[in-house]
Order: C-alpha cells, then sequence, then structure tokens
C-alpha cells in the first residue's frame, strides 16, 4: 500500500476529534514539537499520505482535524497509531465509541518510529481554532426507517485470487475496484488500482497491461481512489482495437484541460487516455496511446470513477460510441472552494465526449450535438448530468435508463436516474436534503416550501449512514438465477452490507424500498467482513458476458461468483 504513512493511518486515528467522544485528559503542549522542522515535516507527511481523508475545515472521509490536539494526548495519540486494535480490545472507551461508529478499525502500524509520529501531532497542533457549534435545526437522522432484512441469500463460490500488489501483506491486498467484458471476445478483466490490468481466465489471472510501466509519471498514491481508475473498451472493439483508461499523475506532470486559479492547490492529475491495439487477440497489450483530457484535483479524493460506454446502443444510435465519465468533485467543497455546481466547471458532473471527434477545445475528442449544455454560454459542452459529489460507479437497466451512483458526504448514499442536463444539487443538496455549502456540510436540513424553484433531480435509491459509509454501484441482474431477477443489487464498499430493490419500484420522483441480502459459502452464511477477514471490506461488484454476478472484497483480493440464490 502507502510505502510510509497509508492513507488510512489517520482514517481512523484522527476521528477522535468527534464530538461524541470525550478529551481522554487535559491538553499536553508540552510534549508536542513546535519547532519548524518538526511541523514542516509533519506538513508533508500529511500532504503527501493524509489530505485524501481529512481536513482542517469539513469532516470528509475522516473527520476534520481541528484542535484535536486539544481533545486527547500525544501518548495517547501514539498509543493508537501503533496499535488501534489492541486498544479496542483492552477496552479503551474512545477507541470503542470510534469503532462502534464507524464499524471498522485501521490497521496496526507499530513500524511507524516514534519520530513520524512526533512530526505529525506537530503539523496537526498548529490547527488549534474552535470548531463551530452544532445547528439545531439540522436532520439528526435523515432516514428514521431501516433497512429490512429480508429472506434473500445467494450461494458464493471461489473464483480467484488475485495477486497481492501491497507492500508487506498490508491491507487492502489488492486494489481490485473494477470487472469489465471485451466486447466481442468475452474475455474478463479485473483492474488493480495499483497499476495493473488482469485478464481473467477461469481462477487464473494474467497482466495485460501494466500502467506504471506504460505512463511514467503514473502514482498510485496517496488517497483511497488514485491509480488505476477504470477502463472501456469501445463496443468495436475487435475491429478498431480501441479502448479507453483513467489514471492518476503527479501534479504538474503536464499542462491540464481543465484547471483553476493559481492559489488553489493542484493535489494530483486525472488523465483520460485512448489506447489501440495492434493485435486485439494478445494476451499482453502492445500499441499506442494518445491523451484526450487532463484535469486537476484540489485533493486526492473524489477524482475521476467510471468511465462506461452505453451497452444497449447499437450501431446507427445516436448513444453509440459515446463514451460516459463521472468526475467526482476532487474534495474542492470540504476544503472551501467552491468550483462544483457550475456548469462552466467539470467537477462533480457525469460528462459524454466522443472520442473519435475533435470539436472539444483541445481537438482530442469530439462533444457530441445533443449534450444538454453545447449551446449555453460558458458552459463546459462535455457535461451531462451535473451535482454530483462523487459519481462512482455508471449503470444502464435493460429499457435505457441510465443510473449513477453518488458517494456522499456525512448523510446520504445515494442511486441517481441521469438524464440529459439533470442536475442533482451537490453541494447544495445531500439526497433528499439541503446542505449549506459555506457552512458545516456535515449537517443536512429539510427541503425548504419552494424548493421545486431549484430543479433539483432526486435520488431513485437512497440510505443514510446509520446503514452505510460509502455505496458501491451495482447491476440490474439479467443473469439466469430465478431468485435474483428483476432485482438491482448493490452494497456498501467499507462494511461490506448487501442491498437490493426490485427494478420496477425505481421511478423518478420516488425512493425505491431496499431490504437486505446475504451470501453463504460452502453452505455456510457469512458476512462479507467475515469472508475477507477485515471489518472494512472494499466492496466491488462484476459480471460477466454471461451475466453472472461477481462480488470483489478489495481487502483480501478475492473474487466471487454468485451461483445460486434462494429467497
Amino acid at each position: 500500500m502507502l510505502k510510509t504513512l497509508p492513507v488510512l493511518i489517520l482514517s481512523c486515528l484522527l476521528m477522535i476529534c468527534f464530538n461524541a467522544c470525550q478529551p481522554a485528559s487535559a491538553f499536553d503542549d508540552k510534549t508536542i514539537a513546535h519547532d519548524t522542522a518538526s511541523i514542516s515535516a509533519g506538513e508533508s507527511v500529511f500532504n503527501q499520505r493524509c489530505e485524501g481523508c481529512h481536513n482542517f475545515r469539513q469532516d470528509g472521509i475522516g473527520p476534520q482535524l481541528n484542535a484535536v490536539t486539544k481533545e486527547v494526548t500525544t501518548q495517547w495519540l501514539t498509543d493508537f497509531i501503533k496499535d488501534p486494535q489492541a486498544m479496542i480490545s483492552h477496552g479503551d472507551e474512545r477507541a470503542g465509541k470510534l469503532y462502534a461508529r464507524y464499524k471498522v478499525s485501521m490497521p496496526s502500524f507499530g513500524s511507524l518510529t516514534d519520530n513520524d509520529i512526533h512530526h505529525i501531532i506537530a503539523f496537526l497542533n498548529t490547527h488549534t481554532a474552535t470548531v463551530t457549534a452544532e445547528d439545531a435545526d439540522a436532520v439528526k437522522d435523515p432516514v428514521p426507517s431501516k433497512i429490512p432484512k429480508s429472506a434473500l441469500t445467494a450461494n458464493l463460490q471461489f473464483i480467484a485470487q488475485l495477486p497481492a500488489s501491497a507492500d508487506s501483506g498490508k491491507k487492502p491486498l489488492a486494489r481490485i475496484t473494477q470487472m469489465i467484458v471485451q466486447p466481442g471476445s468475452n474475455k474478463l478483466f479485473v483492474l488493480d488500482l495499483r497499476g495493473n490490468l488482469y485478464q481473467l481466465t477461469g481462477n487464473t489471472s494474467s497482466v495485460f497491461m501494466n500502467m506504471k510501466q506504460l505512463k511514467p509519471g503514473f502514482i498510485a498514491e496517496p488517497g483511497l481512489g488514485s491509480g488505476f481508475g477504470s477502463i472501456a473498451f469501445h463496443p468495436a472493439f475487435m475491429r478498431n482495437g480501441l479502448f479507453y483508461t483513467t489514471h492518476t499523475e503527479k501534479t504538474g506532470s503536464a499542462i491540464a484541460d481543465f484547471g483553476y486559479a493559481d492559489s488553489i492547490k493542484v493535489s494530483l492529475q486525472w488523465v483520460l487516455t485512448e489506447w489501440k491495439a495492434n493485435d486485439v487477440n494478445d494476451r499482453t497489450f502492445k500499441g499506442t496511446s494518445r491523451e484526450l483530457l487532463r484535469i486537476n484535483m484540489v485533493s486526492v479524493i473524489h477524482g475521476m470513477q467510471e468511465i462506461a460506454f452505453n451497452p444497449f446502443a447499437k450501431k446507427g444510435d445516436e448513444d453509440y460510441g459515446l463514451l460516459y465519465g463521472g468526475i467526482g468533485d476532487g474534495g474542492c467543497t470540504e476544503n472551501g472552494f467552491l468550483l462544483a455546481h457550475n456548469k462552466a466547471n467539470l467537477w462533480g458532473t457525469v460528462i459524454r465526449i466522443d472520442p473519435s471527434g475533435s470539436n472539444s477545445r483541445n481537438r482530442r475528442y469530439g462533444i457530441p450535438a445533443t449534450n444538454p449544455f453545447v449551446h449555453t454560454p460558458g458552459a463546459a459542452p462535455e457535461i451531462f448530468a451535473m451535482g454530483f459529489r462523487n459519481p462512482h460507479r455508471i449503470t444502464w437497466l435493460a429499457g435505457g435508463a441510465m443510473l449513477v451512483s453518488n458517494v456522499g458526504q456525512a448523510n446520504i448514499e445515494s442511486v441517481n436516474m441521469v438524464t440529459a442536463g439533470s442536475d442533482f444539487g451537490w453541494p447544495l443538496r445531500e439526497g433528499n436534503f439541503v446542505i449549506h455549502d459555506t457552512g458545516n456540510i456535515n449537517k443536512v436540513y429539510a427541503l425548504p416550501a419552494d424548493d421545486s424553484a431549484m430543479h433539483i433531480t432526486y435520488p431513485v435509491i437512497e440510505y443514510d449512514h446509520d446503514e452505510g459509509k460509502a455505496i458501491s454501484g451495482g447491476y440490474a441482474y439479467k443473469g439466469p438465477i430465478a431468485a435474483l431477477k428483476n432485482k438491482f443489487l448493490f452494497g456498501d464498499i467499507p462494511t461490506g452490507r448487501l442491498f437490493f430493490t426490485n427494478i420496477f419500484n425505481i421511478k423518478q420522483g420516488s425512493i425505491a424500498p431496499l431490504q437486505e441480502w446475504s451470501v453463504a459459502i460452502d453452505g455456510k452464511t457469512a458476512s462479507l467482513q467475515t469472508l475477507c477477514g477485515n471489518d472494512r471490506v472494499d466492496l466491488h461488484f462484476g459480471t460477466d458476458a454471461n451475466n453472472d454476478l461477481y462480488i470483489m472484497t478489495k481487502a483480501d483480493g478475492k473474487i466471487y461468483r454468485i451461483v445460486s440464490a434462494a429467497e
């Protein structure tokens, strides 16, 4: 994973600033370094390794860190970093509350030196402003009803163990996030964020593409989503050999097509690339590439997400050969930069481009004439829909409806039915609730009486953070298993919980009811946390050419296929 300080070190370490946890003891400033060298060293580590989960303004993947050193002693921080699981098992009250709240614990990092931790704490101690009090008008429980447990149980068959890409066996063992079928050949591929694209044949995998070798500027850290982000094969791949990828590169690798004011930090760049294979039957990629689009990001989170072609578009259809892509807000909202929800910017949007065209601003791709903002002065014509925080996954129903799963901030996870020009509201809305983009974005409020004037499109599926923390977009099942027919199956990334709704309940203007489902292997029902041996599952889904549904657990790098199910 990360070489010196994994992102997740502070994901749980610095959750200690939450109001739910009372101070462990009085502030001990005398034990914290104040010299410039220590603070600078700590800031360097924080910027490289930790900003993807934390800032000093708003809670993100982890909490905001303002005044954290006023809440606990340096000894508590040091002990927690070195072995948080030991503190939980020994009954430490604060550690236990954190585990109960987040349902996952970070791994132990006893390999870090005391000096490493000393520098981190020195930098944290420079942020000591008072945190704004909670708003009494905020909605305390956005979705009070709980998701019921159904009788549906799917039986899993273990398919493959992907090669470990982590350093020294750290988890996640292999950052597998996407499974894709190559059209025409029906070959199955699995992507590891750390740089490899594998072809999966039966229960064996072989490297088809190594992004680290092909792109010298490639980076897979920091950030939970940095690296080899996504791949999409052109629907006519077997004839033209074309496919598309996204990946991250370090700041300043090249001039970005989409940037912002120089006063705002650039943490990394996301790059969209077209590749052309010399021979479509090669087991290892050989060919050429050309860059289509490059965009700067304020932080290392919420970058380019899934890219995809509409699988139901046929040659001659208006949508055939047009590439969709989810682009997150890049953490700009959490860091106080209002770049999202602006038609002039790509942050927080789903874009649609024609890779074969050349009428874009950089002349490397085309703008479809039917894109909704083509004729809007000042608007980025690439935008198909807007108002997303993190449009993580894109899929289509058989009837043509496009669904985008959006990872929320602190309250709502959602699935959204997307049409051209739709606005889903972020950062003015989170799900069916108001947020204050210049205030505490971790609080949500009831919609106003005149909400219709905003012309916001609201989710068709949503759940709150009592149920999970980050949605893992799934699929409308199209395979042969009768018990799964007509179901949209998805889940929650960190907890590994599994949800479904009947596809006939997915309608614009209403929220589909959800139920939880279970899995079993070798006849025994088990949670995915138990199967992968880790509190954080990092759940992702995939399908093959036979429409079989797969479950991938990033924590242990394993892939399972659903072979039967019963209700």
